[in-house]
């Protein structure tokens, strides 16, 4: 008999995203326990040991970390999302890496507090965007027609630019059609669309709104 899974999670956390996505793509049920990061529940920090989402409670077993999840999920489940080949799947996990250095570039850019250090994060996204332009094939996924943990992973990163946009052009995501494509297709898929809550848009805004930084003054401007 299975054992029941329970997601413990954040609405705007993307790693939590990543493997809601995974446990959507494998078909298997789990319970999902939203966390209040500024006001931690004593059974979360029980089961937390860095006091982070994501951690996936395995019956009485905590698994935390996010690409560990992941990883854990393929080895108990079925439907795989990494590649067969060995040096194929290595190179899938390096890319899962690779967004969550744009994740970290993402946090610099919307928490950046002066126009350089704003300049600078937009100019590195657009950089880590022209490496992915010249990695990606003719889709519609990562690597092809299978959807992969590494679209997993980026699914989660695209979103936050739905609400970019909706503040100013940026500029990075231009001129990258293999890129667009990838965020569009990500989109629809339904594992990534429902990784959220129907007001995460709302709740991001509000989040970005009080960030005291440089986005926060353009949000200003556009409300």
């Amino acid at each position: 008999m299975s054992q029941p899974l329970i997601l413990a999670s954040h609405h705007l956390c993307p790693y939590v995203q990543r493997a809601a996505i995974a446990l959507t793509e494998k078909g298997v049920a789990f319970e999902r326990r939203h966390v209040d990061l500024s006001n931690k529940p004593k059974w979360f920090l029980a089961i937390s040991p860095l006091g982070k989402t994501p951690v996936l409670k395995v019956g009485g077993t905590a698994v935390f970390e996010s690409t560990v999840i992941l990883e854990y999920l393929e080895e108990t489940q079925g439907n795989p999302l990494h590649p067969d080949d060995p040096l194929k799947r290595a190179e899938h996990r390096s890319w899962i890496e690779f967004g969550s250095s744009v994740l970290s570039d993402i946090w610099g850019f919307y928490a950046a507090q002066d126009t350089e250090t704003f300049k600078a994060k937009t100019d590195a996204l657009s950089a880590k965007f022209a490496r992915l332009e010249q990695r990606l094939g003719n889709g519609p996924y990562f690597d092809g027609d299978a959807f992969s943990l590494v679209d997993a992973a980026f699914g989660p990163i695209f979103r936050y630019f739905d609400t970019f946009d909706c503040i100013g052009e940026f500029g990075i995501l231009h001129s990258k059609p293999k890129v667009t494509a990838w965020r569009e297709e990500l989109a629809i898929r339904p594992s990534v669309a429902t990784a959220v809550s129907s007001d995460y848009p709302t709740l991001l805004w509000s989040f970005l709104e009080k960030r005291n930084s440089r986005l926060s003054d353009l949000i200003a401007r556009v409300a």
